[in-house]
């Protein structure tokens, strides 16, 4: 009797966040015959995360003490440790509930029951552990994360989403105005910075096959910053684009920074943007950064 191959273990550990990535996961296959999948609770039966695990995928933002808790346990079983998503890099959507008006309600200890102690902040999750790699995106694709398991140390990325995009920038097509996101036709072929739509593909490191960009939908960034703008503020990031859209259009200032500050685009821009880190802690590399 053939005796069967012994696979590399590997666990999901969900921290705060909203499964997102782990929905990107399933929806690539390729590692079911290459790894054996220990630990993810939203579809393995397991209560803990084995011993010997070779790759820790952490998603989710450190939000509660039992996050701390349960990611310093499984960063201690794991061999490498890869921060998966927006929220593990940066903190996340979680941030929202900052000033939401039911915070102070449900901070109340008469509220909360047997609910974890909640923290200042959404923390990524290198200010507790260390982490080998860092896989962006909100989520990451399903090819991204087959990167990541198997091929992470030779993986040739895209500098920037406008590499992938394959649209045609024109010098003799500047708008005049910003071109709402749910407004206009979009032409095929044609720069969507020079249609009049805010994109921040010339900042937004590639990799993700441009998804968004490619049927017409404006990149917003997710996949955090291109490798020029890791560590910088975001104010520097926009910066860079504000000398896009003065570049390549005749919008007027006063619009285009309107828009970059409008709250929708901000809401993006502010957490994919922001790979930021105290002092104290090391600088993230593009070496590490898938």
């Amino acid at each position: 009797m053939e005796q069967k191959k012994e696979l590399p273990k590997f666990a999901v550990l969900q921290l705060s966040g909203c499964s997102g990535c782990e929905v990107s996961l399933l929806n690539a296959q390729e590692w079911i015959e290459d790894f054996d999948l220990v630990y993810m609770p939203l579809v393995v039966s397991s209560h803990k995360i084995p011993e010997d695990v070779e790759v820790l995928l952490v998603t989710g933002g450190v939000r509660t003490d039992e996050d701390i808790h349960n990611l310093a346990k499984g960063a201690s079983r794991a061999k490498k440790v890869i921060a998966v998503g927006t929220c593990a890099l940066s903190g996340g959507v979680a941030q929202v509930s900052e000033t939401h008006p039911a915070r102070d309600t449900y901070m109340l200890s008469s509220h909360r029951l047997r609910l974890p102690d909640m923290l200042p902040h959404a923390y990524p999750i290198d200010r507790f552990v260390p982490v080998d790699i860092y896989l962006p995106g909100c989520p990451p694709t399903p090819q991204l994360f087959m990167t990541a398991l198997t091929n992470s140390e030779n993986a040739k990325i895209a500098s920037i989403v406008c590499q992938e995009c394959g649209r045609q920038k024109l010098q003799d097509m500047r708008p005049t105005s910003i071109t709402g996101m749910r407004s206009g036709v979009v032409l095929p072929d044609i720069c969507l910075v020079n249609q009049g739509y805010v994109c921040v593909g010339t900042s937004t490191r590639g990799g993700c096959g441009a998804l968004c960009t490619r049927p017409g939908h404006p990149c917003v960034g997710c996949r955090g910053p291109a490798n020029p703008y890791l560590n910088k503020e975001p104010e520097f990031v926009l910066d860079n684009l504000r000398r896009v859209f003065t570049r390549m259009t005749d919008i007027p200032e006063g619009e285009i920074n309107a828009v970059l500050e409008s709250p929708w685009l901000s809401l993006f821009l502010d957490q994919f943007t922001d790979y930021t880190q105290d002092d104290s802690l090391p600088l993230r590399t593009k070496e590490k950064m898938i």
